[in-house]
Parts: C-alpha cells; sequence; structure tokens
C-alpha cells in the first residue's frame, strides 16, 4: 500500500508540474466530470421534419433543421389526477395517425429489456387521459394500426382494450407465473434474441398474431436478496442452462371479428426456436422465422391468418451458426423483401421475390454490413452502416435497391451512425473517433450538411485540460500469423529507458470489438487515469471478434475461449516486448465474457500475467443459458473436450500471480454460482485470491456508490499488485 500512495503521489506532483489535471474515480464515477453530451435519440414524426423529446414532463416538438421548438404536444403537469395519473411517466409512443399518444408511467424493470407500467392514453384531440387498464400494471401496451384499439400483456395473458367502446377483451386465458407466457418472452428469448415483446398487429389492425411460452417442463434459478430484514428474500424464475429443456414455444393468430385463435403450422419439429414474427404487407400473411436448436438451419415460413397453413419460402444454412437480426423488410409491391445474410462470407443485403429466389445481391465486398437503415421507396434506396474502409471504422450509405450507385453520406473518419427521418428526408449523423468526443449534425438525404446539433466543445476542453491522449492503434500478429488489431494509451512524458506495466483490456466474444476509431466512455476514461499514473492500457481484438466477415468471427466455433486465451497471451507477449514496456508486470481485466477471458489468460498464461481481474465471469459454459451456449458450443454432451478444456474452473491450479474476482449476488445472466464455483476450485487448489461481491446487484453491478466503490476496489488491486 505505501509503493501504491508513494505511486500517486509522485503522479499527482508530475501532473501538476505540467500545469495538468489529474483523473480521479471522482471524476468519472461521482461527479460525471466526462461524460458527454448526446442527443438521446430521435422520435421523428410523420412529415420527416419535426421530431419529439421528452423534457422532463413534457413532450415537446421540435424543427430538425433548425432546432427550435416548435409545439408543445403534452404537459402532464395539466392532467394531474386525471384517472390516477400524476404528471410524472418515463416514454411515451405516437400512433400512427399521431392522433393519441401512450404515456407509461410507473415502470418497473424486470429484466434488462423486460419492464411493466401503468400506461394512459391521450387523446390529442379530446384531451383526455384514460388508463388502459385499472386491473395491474401492463406489458408492452401498443396501438392498432388504426388507433382505436391497444394489445398489452398483464398476468402473462394477452388483453387488447376498444378504445371505442371503452371495453376490456381479454385473449388468453392460461397464463401463470414459471408457467405459461402468452404475447411476451421467457428470460432466454430476452436475453439472447433480444426479443420481449411477443404479439404483432397485422397491418389491417383485425388480427394479433403472439407467441406463447410452455415453461412447465424448464427448470428454476433462484436468486438471493438482502433487503435488511429478518431474513433474505428470494427470486425464482425459469432458466434454461446448457443442454436442459426449453419452453415449447407455439405462434397463434387471433381473430378480433370472430375472437377465435388458431395455431401457425409450423412443424412438428421439437427443440425448434421462433426468434421473430413479422407481418408482410398481406394482412392474411404472417412471416414467421424458424430456427433448428443448433441454429444453423433458418426458415422463413408464410403463414396464412385464416388456416394457419404455412409455407416454407426461404431457407438458409450454415455450417457454424445464423446471427438472428431484424433486417427484413416487405416492399410495398408485396413481391418482394430486403434480406441480410452472412452467405458469401460476410455480412451484406439481398433482394429476394416472395417466392423465396433471389433477385440480387445488393452490396458487396469483403466488408461486413453493420446496420441495415431502412429502405427509401420514395428514392428506391436503401441506407446502411458498414465497416467497408476499416474493421475498425464504421460509414453510413446509400445505394440503389438495383445494387448501383453507392455513396457514402458520411464525411469523417472514425465511427458514424445514421438516425434517418421518417421521410427519410435527413438524417442525423452521430460521429465519433479516438480522438473526437461525439459530435450529432443534421444532412440532408444526399449528405449536405444542414447545422450542427452537439459537438461536446466543454467535453474537447476537459480533453485538453486533463491531459487526455489520444489512443494509438497497433497490429500484432497471432501464433498462425493471423493479423490483429489493437490500441495502446501511453502514459504521459514517458522517461526514456524506463519500463513501464501493462494493464489490457479484453472482452473478446464471438462479434464483438474492443477496439474500433471511436471515443470510450466511463472506462476509456478509466484507462486514461491508469495511463495518467504510469501504466501502459492496451486492448487487442482477438481471433473471434467482429467486422472481419465470418471466417474470422466464427473460427472459434466449439472451441470458445481457446484461440481467443492464445491471442491474448500472444498480444501480452508482444507489448512485453516492446523498449519501453515491464514484460514482468502485465495484467489483464475483463466483465462477462472478458472476465471469463482474462480468468483464462492468467490461469493458462502464468508465465505472461502477474494480475487479473475478472468481473462477472463465466466460470464454464455448463453453467450458462441454452441459446448463446449452444449457438457457439453446442452442448457438453455434444462437445466435452470444448467444455473441459476452455472452461476456467478447470485450470486454477495454473494460478501464479495475483487474481481478483468480482461478482454481483443478484446477477440473473451470468449467475453468481459461476464465481462461487470458482472460488471453491481455487481454494481446492490452494490458491489466494482477493474478492469482492456486490449484494442485489445484477450483471451491470451500478446504482448509489457502487460503481465508485467497484473501480476503486480494482484501482488499488492494480496499484498494489501490479
Amino acid at each position: 500500500m505505501k509503493n501504491s500512495l508513494f505511486l500517486l503521489f509522485t503522479f499527482l506532483l508530475v501532473g501538476n508540474l505540467f500545469g495538468q489535471k489529474e483523473i480521479t474515480l471522482d471524476d468519472i464515477w461521482k461527479d460525471y466530470t466526462f461524460y458527454p453530451k448526446s442527443v438521446p435519440g430521435f422520435n421523428f414524426q410523420n412529415d420527416g421534419k419535426h421530431y419529439t423529446r421528452l423534457e422532463e414532463k413534457e413532450i415537446n416538438q421540435y424543427d430538425l433543421t433548425t432546432g427550435k421548438l416548435t409545439r408543445n404536444i403534452f404537459n402532464g403537469d395539466k392532467y394531474i389526477q386525471e384517472n390516477g395519473f400524476d404528471g410524472e411517466f418515463s416514454a411515451y409512443e405516437f400512433s400512427k395517425d399521431e392522433s393519441k399518444l401512450l404515456i407509461e408511467t410507473g415502470r418497473e424493470q424486470i429484466y434488462r429489456r423486460s419492464s411493466r407500467a401503468n400506461f394512459y392514453i391521450f387523446d390529442r384531440d379530446k384531451k383526455t387521459m384514460i388508463p388502459v387498464s385499472t386491473d395491474g400494471k401492463q406489458r408492452y401496451a401498443t396501438f392498432s394500426p388504426d388507433a382505436n384499439k391497444v394489445a398489452f400483456v398483464r398476468g402473462n395473458d394477452m388483453y387488447y382494450k376498444d378504445l371505442v367502446t371503452n371495453k376490456e377483451i381479454r385473449i388468453t386465458k392460461d397464463g401463470k407465473s414459471n408457467n405459461i407466457i402468452n404475447g411476451a418472452t421467457d428470460w432466454v428469448y430476452e436475453e439472447e434474441f433480444a426479443l420481449a415483446r411477443a404479439f404483432q398487429w397485422s397491418p389491417d389492425g383485425q388480427r394479433i398474431a403472439f407467441m406463447r411460452f410452455d415453461e412447465s417442463e424448464v427448470k428454476e434459478f433462484t436468486m438471493t436478496l438482502f433487503k435488511g430484514g429478518l431474513y433474505p428474500e428470494y427470486e425464482t424464475f425459469k432458466y434454461p442452462k446448457v443442454g436442459e429443456t426449453n419452453a415449447t414455444v407455439t405462434v397463434h393468430l387471433y381473430d378480433l371479428n370472430t375472437g377465435k385463435v388458431i395455431g401457425a403450422q409450423t412443424g412438428s419439429e421439437k427443440d425448434t426456436y421462433f426468434p421473430r414474427i413479422k407481418w408482410t404487407k398481406n394482412p392474411d400473411i404472417l412471416c414467421v422465422y424458424k430456427m433448428n436448436r443448433h441454429q444453423n438451419k433458418l426458415e422463413l415460413l408464410m403463414t396464412n391468418a385464416s388456416s394457419g397453413k404455412s409455407a416454407v419460402i426461404l431457407k438458409e444454412e450454415n455450417p457454424y451458426y445464423i446471427d438472428i437480426t431484424d433486417d427484413l423488410t416487405f416492399l410495398d409491391n408485396g413481391k418482394e423483401f430486403i434480406w441480410t445474410s452472412e452467405v458469401d462470407g460476410y455480412n451484406h443485403i439481398y433482394l429476394y421475390n416472395v417466392k423465396g429466389k433471389k433477385v440480387r445481391q445488393i452490396t458487396k465486398g469483403k466488408f461486413d454490413v453493420t446496420s441495415f437503415y431502412g429502405y427509401d421507396k420514395e428514392r428506391d434506396k436503401i441506407y446502411y452502416q458498414a465497416a467497408e474502409k476499416s474493421p475498425m471504422q464504421r460509414e453510413v450509405y446509400a445505394i440503389g435497391l438495383n445494387g448501383k450507385n453507392k455513396k457514402m453520406l458520411s464525411k469523417e473518419a472514425g465511427t458514424n451512425r445514421g438516425d434517418f427521418s421518417s421521410t427519410f428526408d435527413y438524417f442525423v449523423n452521430a460521429h465519433s473517433s479516438v480522438s473526437t468526443p461525439g459530435n450529432y449534425i443534421v444532412y440532408k438525404n444526399e449528405g449536405a450538411k444542414v447545422r450542427m446539433i452537439e459537438d461536446n466543445a466543454d467535453l474537447k476542453r476537459k480533453k485538453k485540460e486533463y491531459g487526455i491522449s489520444d489512443k494509438e492503434f497497433f497490429t500484432c500478429n497471432t501464433t498462425d500469423g493471423t493479423k490483429l488489431n489493437g490500441w495502446m494509451i501511453k502514459p504521459p512524458n514517458m522517461e526514456k529507458g524506463k519500463k513501464y506495466p501493462v494493464f489490457m483490456y479484453v472482452y473478446g466474444g464471438p462479434g464483438s470489438q474492443t477496439v474500433q476509431d471511436s471515443w470510450d466512455g466511463f472506462n476509456g476514461i478509466w484507462f486514461q487515469m491508469l495511463a495518467q499514473r504510469g501504466y501502459i492500457v492496451a486492448s487487442v481484438d482477438n481471433r473471434g471478434t467482429g467486422a472481419r466477415g465470418q471466417e474470422f468471427k466464427k473460427m472459434t466455433y466449439k472451441e470458445l475461449g481457446k484461440y481467443e486465451t492464445e491471442d491474448q497471451i500472444a498480444a501480452a507477449k508482444y507489448l512485453g516486448n516492446l523498449d519501453f514496456a515491464d514484460k514482468d508486470r502485465i495484467g489483464i481485466f475483463g466483465w462477462s465474457y472478458g472476465g471469463y477471458m482474462s480468468s483464462l489468460c492468467i490461469f493458462k498464461g502464468n508465465d505472461v500475467f502477474k494480475s487479473a481481474i475478472a468481473v462477472a465471469p463465466v466460470a464454464s459454459w455448463k453453467w450458462y443459458d441454452t441459446i448463446y451456449t449452444e449457438r457457439y458450443m453446442r452442448t457438453e454432451e455434444e462437445n466435452p473436450s470444448g467444455y473441459k478444456d476452455n472452461s476456467p474452473v478447470n485450470f486454477t491450479d495454473g494460478l501464479e500471480g495475483n487474481y481478483l474476482l468480482v461478482h454481483g449476488i443478484a446477477d440473473d445472466n451470468v449467475h453468481w454460482q459461476n464465481t462461487v464455483e470458482m472460488a471453491n476450485a481455487l481454494i481446492a487448489s490452494d490458491k489466494q485470491f482477493d474478492t469482492y461481491y456486490y449484494p442485489n446487484r445484477n450483471h451491470g453491478i451500478y446504482g448509489g456508490n457502487t460503481r465508485h466503490h467497484l473501480y476503486t476496489a480494482m484501482t488499488n488491486f492494480i496499484l498494489e499488485k501490479l
């Protein structure tokens, strides 16, 4: 501890001599000194020129081209006590014709994407506020296309409210906690398919398609919560671990005119997934995504809403696995749809006819399309984001539906994201780079600049004031000669001939990236603080990460952890051999998949790494969920060596350095069980380690002083152990 305090004192003295402020943990996690100003998304209106924003208790309308306030649409204070409304609300949504608003109040978060709340309907013409329901909080309240009805989930059952008759109609009656869910997804679909609302209105508003989850055979997991009571509280939910029974999922269609529910005929196969349902432009035809449990075969089914009969129109197979996206757009002509796929080795955009025949490949090249923004039928153009210039950068493009006249719309190198207005007349380009905090600029469709919304000038000033340095990009090689991208931050005012300790940051999971030409958030400022205290901070994207095509991303299939660990060890050796690096003082830190990686690195690379921090790590893939784990590893029964050889809990004997293990006890995602089992294994191996646990905190480990406490613990560990 004395050495740590001396290092800190020396740093403060040097920082003051050079006239720059030192970054502190209070700056990062209490005062939020470096919190960038952002644009909190746009609720674009139908005219394509205006957008709305929630500001305290009001919804205000702005002109996108000038930024001027043009109208107050809703003021919560004016409707206090109207049918129980208290004036406070957290979200809102317009009906398709913008005549009504759904106002969300009293939100209770369930898991990452799910919540329940009280919803009110505000009629803009009548100036009335009525509750969607008075019988308990609802989930996913959604207007029908004609704005005369609202569908929602309550108590695991589907309902809708008729706004003309003011009647509430119950669609299903078998919903039961931890048993049957109608219209919402279970934990694993929500987490791994990014799907929470599991119902869709038909285009004519006469039907509702919904999914039903039978969880009765899924095993339960219980988390212990400590809230000051005499006894702890327990939260139990269904969580299918790898190889175990999943919920049985079926797709159903409800006809509002007849009140009848029919099932979609999706085949007799068991152990299938239905990761998406989406109506076509035809109100009689529903498209159902169907995927096998191995997730390497995907079918698009066209289901007749009257009979439930289904026909396969597109079948895709992959030697590894298929990632699910929302990139399916049916064209108004009723004859074609736009689709993205990795079928040629990179993620690209395709046009198909409704019989499943490929019309053309629209984007081509050795690069990945990383986001699909939409189709502009007036201009016959598609807008998308791609990593065409470099895996570390992102650009915004327009291209004709015919695959011609491609144009890059973004102007600056770095990371660009496009947010297009409803008519595609304008878009907001969000840009940042390693040297530039986020800026937000409005452009016309063809790329002409309209105005700057936010340039983070204050943060740019602080960057100079605190001596924040730019990351330097570098490349290093794997053991098989593959080039890997990396960045490093060097200590300011480095002394010639001096050797500096190295602190590596890793995530490394499938399709992820930590090495991008973009402004880094809170972790990035913490890394700057460590650099100011005399550390070289670096990160490397190992094999298996994203934006370099399918073969690079999927080569870790059935061997998660193996090649990633080899690559991080090789990167550490490369860094340790730099003239200014101390190869005997190399540490590594990661969270979630990164914690899994940092654990493997210090256990298997004990001759390279002196210290490691693992936050919320997976200790063995047998303790994680079905969808994620089996996508990349299959089951333990199918792939015993993949599990045995790449689970850090099996290699604790290799620990020679310093190891900090951190977890939130109420982590519904990577269960605290992983860290407890890791501790058991370390004790069995007679290995000393440090640990912090955070009661009632989930996978993100946040709330109140939590992040400040955690980063203080990690900083002290680094100063003392590295």
